[in-house]
């Protein structure tokens, strides 16, 4: 049956269209790099299903001549959470440059997206990434390669917001999960509010634009005000007190809508009672996410030498 004369209850363009009837037509062609040997980098990488029952696998990065106890790190891919997955090709040819400059393992998690799982799919997903990391499963995968002791949630974009409710939920549930997060790696985090700051003020078709992405994904009712997007909604920093880690790293771009939401929440962990320690670095003539379109270009490469250093801060201060 076509679409044409169809009722549209939501349209995202360029990218997706949901019609009355609950037929979802994604507008955008998607490609998907499958797992393989990456010869430019010599970074391995293979896909792993961690739920047969709601399909969330993941994929697997080794850096070349692997040696053991490697830093590993859980990367959550961007894409405002209905959009993009693990086998995206930028995705896929930015992890195999920073797995290589690392040389770290990591998981690359493949969580459900909107609209056909809106959430709190995608944080549900990456939690049972964690369990699985945590037990038998990953070390089935892992053993031998990897310290455990030096794990790093990363992410970018919504990715970095998941990264953040995980750090927030390892913390409540511990000790259930079990795994110590060492750091966290929020690039471009994708956190928002009713009220415009910064650059939102006056950009007032993208801050539109975003606001419309995120009722599209979450049917709260609650826009901007909802803690999913808003860490700050309730009037102050005490969620950050209960992040589970030592370490945080926060990844701004200059042109980027996302930018003062970025820099408000490492000026938040500053000031709040975390205890833990905060950077932040920007890269003031780029735009969101930059990094994942030419993971090559000089502004990606100086990126990902400071994440090297975040990563590996104790081992290259030796």
């Amino acid at each position: 049956m076509g679409t044409e004369g169809r009722e549209i209850s939501h349209d995202v363009p360029p990218y997706i269209r949901v019609y009355a009837d609950g037929t979802i037509q994604r507008l955008a062609a998607t490609e998907f790099a499958p797992a393989a040997f990456d010869p430019a980098t010599g970074v391995t990488s293979k896909d792993v299903v961690i739920d047969p029952v709601t399909g969330v696998f993941a994929r697997i990065y080794r850096p070349a001549n692997a040696g053991n106890n490697l830093p590993l790190v859980v990367y959550f891919h961007g894409g405002a959470f209905f959009l993009s997955s693990v086998g995206d090709p930028n995705y896929h040819g930015f992890l195999n440059v920073l797995v290589a400059k690392v040389n770290a393992v990591l998981v690359s998690v493949n969580y459900r997206k909107a609209p056909e799982h809106p959430l709190p799919a995608a944080y549900d997903d990456s939690w049972a990434a964690l369990q699985w990391i945590a037990g038998k499963g990953a070390e089935d995968s892992l053993i031998g390669s990897v310290d455990f002791s030096r794990v790093f949630l990363a992410g970018d974009s919504a990715g970095a917001n998941i990264s953040h409710h995980m750090a927030i939920k390892a913390r409540k549930s511990d000790p259930i999960l079990g795994l110590k997060f060492e750091g966290i790696i929020m690039i471009h985090p994708y956190f928002w509010g009713e009220n415009p700051i910064g650059i939102e003020v006056e950009d007032e078709v993208r801050k539109a634009m975003v606001d419309k992405w995120w009722e599209f994904v979450c049917p709260s009712n609650q826009g901007g005000e909802d803690s999913l997007i808003n860490p700050f909604v309730n009037g102050g920093d005490s969620a950050l007190a209960d992040l589970a880690c030592e370490r945080i790293i926060v990844c701004v771009a200059g042109k980027d809508i996302l930018r003062d939401r970025g820099k408000l929440y490492y000026e938040s962990l500053v000031k709040s009672t975390w205890g833990g320690k905060a950077e932040i670095i920007e890269t003031e003539e780029e735009d969101h996410v930059f990094h994942i379109f030419d993971p090559y270009s000089d502004n990606a490469v100086q990126l990902v030498k400071r994440l090297n250093g975040f990563i590996n801060q104790n081992i290259l201060l030796v």
